[in-house]
Order: C-alpha cells, then sequence, then structure tokens
C-alpha cells in the first residue's frame, strides 16, 4: 500500500515543470525556457485536501530521436507512465496540437491509465474555442489551467485527487530519512543511487553535467523509509558558464540544506580535492550527519598501504569532520554498495540520538576530574551542568561561569569524551556555553 503517484508529462516546453513546482509548493525542478532542461524523473510531496502523494516531473518527451540524451529521458517518462497512478498530460493550449502531441497521446491510450489532459498557458478565465481542438487527442477529462499565474490549479486537483486508487495511502509520511548524494561531476552519484535501488532511476551518461536538478526519488526496505536526493555534480565557479548550472549549484546547496544525511562522493581515481573539501564543508557547516563514499575503487592500482594511505589524505584534508565514516565502493561492480543502506541508517540514528541529562554530567564530571579546565589570570573554567537541548544535530548547552574561560582545545576534549561514551557515528555535534553565575 503505497502513496499515490501523480506523473505530468508531454513534449518539452510546455511547462511541465512550472506547474510541478506550482503544486510543489516550492521551485524544485530547474524552469527555463529551453527544451529538455528537465532531464531525469523528478520527485516531490503533494497534497490536497488533506491527501498526500508523491508527483513526478518528467523531462519532456520526444517521440523519435536518437540523441542519447533525449532518447534517455523519453525512458524516464516512459517510466513515471508506468509508476503513476493518474497521468496528468501537459499541452500548450496557445500553440495548438502538435505532432509530438499526437505521439504522446497514443502512447498513453495504451498504458490504459488514468490520464487528465492539461491545458496549459490559458492566462484566461475566458477559455478560447482552439482549447476545444485539444479532444481531439481522445483523453476522457480536459483540464485548463495557466500554471505560471495558478488559474484553475485547485479545480485539476480535485480531479486528480478524486481518480486515486483506494488502496494507496494518502496519510502524512513520517520517519523518512532524506539522504543527498553530492560531489564532483561524474564522480557516480547517480550510478550509487542506481545501484541501491536496484533498477535504472535516475539517467547516467559519461557526459559531465547530466543530472541538472536535485532529484528525489522515495525508496523502502521493511519499515525503514528513503528518500535520496541526487544532485548536480558541483564544479569550480569559474568553470559555471549557462544559466543553468548555476541554478544546478543553487539546488545542490539546497538539496544539503533539507537532507538528514549527506554521502559525499569522492573520485577515487581523481583522489580528494578542494572541491572535495569545499563540498564536504558546506555539509559540515549546515550541521548534516555526513558518510564519505569513495566510488570507482576497482579502478584504482592497489598496493599494500594504498587503502590506508588514501584514507589518511582524507582525514587529513577533512580534519573538521573526523566523524564521518569512510567507504571504498564501486558503483560499476556493486562492491560494498550494499553497505550502505546499513551505514545511513546508522548515521541517522546518531543524527537524532539523546542522551539523558544525568549521564551527560557523569561524562562531563569524570572528564573534568581527568583534565581541569583551564585558567585565565588566576580565575578558573568552571562547569555547572550539561543538557542536551536537540537532535538533529545532537546540540548541547553547557553553562559554566565565564565563557571566556573555555579554550577550543578544552571543548573539543569534552566533546571526544562524549564521542568516546555514545559514538554519534557521522553526526557533528554542537555546543552553546551560557554562563550561570556561581559561588
Amino acid at each position: 500500500m503505497g502513496r499515490p503517484v501523480v506523473a505530468i508529462v508531454g513534449r518539452p516546453n510546455v511547462g511541465k515543470s512550472t506547474l510541478f513546482n506550482k503544486l510543489a509548493g516550492k521551485r524544485i525542478a530547474i524552469v527555463e525556457d529551453k527544451p529538455g532542461v528537465t532531464r531525469d524523473r523528478i520527485y516531490a510531496e503533494g497534497e490536497w485536501l488533506n491527501k498526500h502523494f508523491t508527483m513526478i516531473d518528467t523531462g519532456g518527451i520526444e517521440p523519435d530521436t536518437e540523441d542519447i540524451i533525449l532518447s534517455q529521458m523519453r525512458r524516464q517518462a516512459e517510466m513515471a507512465i508506468e509508476t503513476g497512478d493518474v497521468i496528468l498530460f501537459i499541452v500548450d493550449g496557445k500553440a495548438g496540437i502538435t505532432p509530438a502531441d499526437r505521439e504522446i497521446a497514443q502512447m498513453l491510450r495504451k498504458s490504459k491509465k488514468k490520464v487528465i489532459l492539461v491545458c496549459n498557458k490559458i492566462d484566461t478565465h475566458l477559455t478560447p474555442d482552439t482549447v476545444y481542438e485539444f479532444y481531439e487527442l481522445g483523453m476522457d477529462e480536459l483540464a485548463v489551467i495557466s500554471a505560471g499565474q495558478g488559474l484553475g490549479l485547485g479545480d485539476l486537483l480535485d480531479m486528480v485527487i478524486a481518480h486515486f486508487p483506494d488502496d494507496k495511502d494518502t496519510e502524512k509520511d513520517e520517519d523518512l530519512m532524506k539522504v543527498a548524494v553530492v560531489g564532483k561531476p561524474n564522480a557516480g552519484k547517480s550510478s550509487i543511487i542506481n545501484k541501491i535501488l536496484g533498477e535504472n532511476r535516475v539517467i547516467v551518461s559519461d557526459i559531465a553535467g547530466t543530472t541538472r536538478d536535485a532529484i528525489d526519488t522515495p525508496f523502502q526496505v521493511g519499515e525503514d523509509k528513503y528518500v535520496f536526493i541526487d544532485t548536480a555534480g558541483l564544479r569550480k565557479k569559474n568553470k559555471i558558464n549557462e544559466n543553468i548550472e548555476r541554478y544546478s549549484v543553487v539546488r545542490t546547496l539546497t538539496a544539503v540544506e533539507r537532507a538528514d544525511v549527506v554521502i559525499i562522493m569522492i573520485d577515487a581515481t581523481e583522489g580528494i580535492t578542494e572541491q572535495d573539501t569545499k563540498i564536504a564543508g558546506f555539509a559540515h557547516n549546515n550541521g548534516k550527519a555526513a558518510i564519505i563514499a569513495v566510488n570507482k575503487w576497482d579502478l584504482v592500482d592497489k598496493e599494500d598501504k594504498t587503502y590506508l594511505q588514501f584514507e589518511n589524505d582524507i582525514r587529513r584534508e577533512l580534519s573538521f569532520m573526523a566523524y564521518a565514516p569512510i567507504i571504498f565502493l564501486s558503483a560499476k561492480t556493486g562492491q560494498r554498495v550494499s553497505k550502505m543502506l546499513g551505514m545511513i541508517k546508522e548515521v541517522n540514528e546518531s543524527y537524532n540520538m539523546r542522551v539523558s541529562t544525568g549521564v551527560l554530567n557523569d561524562i562531563i564530571g569524570r572528564a573534568v576530574l581527568m583534565n581541569q579546565p583551564p585558567s585565565d589570570k588566576g580565575k578558573r573554567l568552571k562547569i555547572y551542568y550539561a543538557t542536551q537541548v536537540g537532535v538533529r544535530p545532537p546540540k548541547f548547552v553547557i553553562f559554566v561561569n565565564d565563557k571566556e574561560l573555555m579554550h577550543f582545545s578544552y571543548l573539543r576534549y569534552l566533546e571526544n569524551q562524549i564521542r568516546d561514551s555514545f559514538e554519534f557515528k557521522g553526526t557533528p555535534i554542537q555546543f552553546e556555553l551560557n554562563e550561570k553565575k556561581g559561588d
């Protein structure tokens, strides 16, 4: 019993992504007046009248093409149609019917799915006569909207939810693990997700920059629910030329912000680069749980100490992220990929872990006995007590006599003592100092 799926399909540049963003209530898909911008299926949660559903935006269907990217876009759209419970077939109400519209309509009729023909770009409450020619496409229902102006969307959503199958779950989902996969272009982000999912959900190609949007892909194993967010590879700023690439960087950073766990993909054939360090730093500064995944390990010529040397390089360059576990794998051969889900779950549990105030203060008390707090000009730091005030990431407040006396190295020592008792694997720990006047 899954969530109802609404797939948005149509030829390029008819306003699919604009509608998708409007219904999602936020800008997820890149919108640009240029065919082929949305290349993969992009997932988002939708809700109307307390009924929750999953929406899929797709790359525009080009019925006859030999272009490798366009042909894969078509396959992605076909997979969305196969998955969808309700299909929104978007056409351009101003342009009229095109041969591509007719071919897509034929494909949809063969699918036997519930299809709503959506006549977009009608920016007036008066329906022009040209709209009625679209009935020629043979669809049972027609909705007239302007995605850009937000006209007619309520009526469209009423039609959508009326066709949800009875056996689908429309209640709000809780306990999702949101996992963003980030890294340089061509590091293998999409390949890893496809390997974990066991199907080609995301377009994979040797052409750098294939993934332009941050793509949400729901996935469930037993009771564990995940959402994988594949992202466009982050390039150096001086290599970002076109507007779409600039948008993609913003999408990647936004994907990190809304994720719980960030998988930082490193290309083993290139080693850790300055760009990898910047990407990891963004995840760390946003307080996200993290896993460092070194991909293409099968392509590295190995000697006795290759593994240890690579790990030491990562720890040196990402010294601020010593808490993050490292896994060496290969998306191509599947080496160690099976361990990823367990590692994500473990890291997510640490990200949400709580320590009772009593146990926390026992740890702090022992730490102070073993190593006295610093002093300055005869005045010594006093730690009165500590308490955990938040999770995602775990956050602790320490009450002291004078915040200025707390040296960062002693705070790091206290963090290490806490981690010795509770590993907090893969998650940063945040501290806040409050002054409390004592005797």
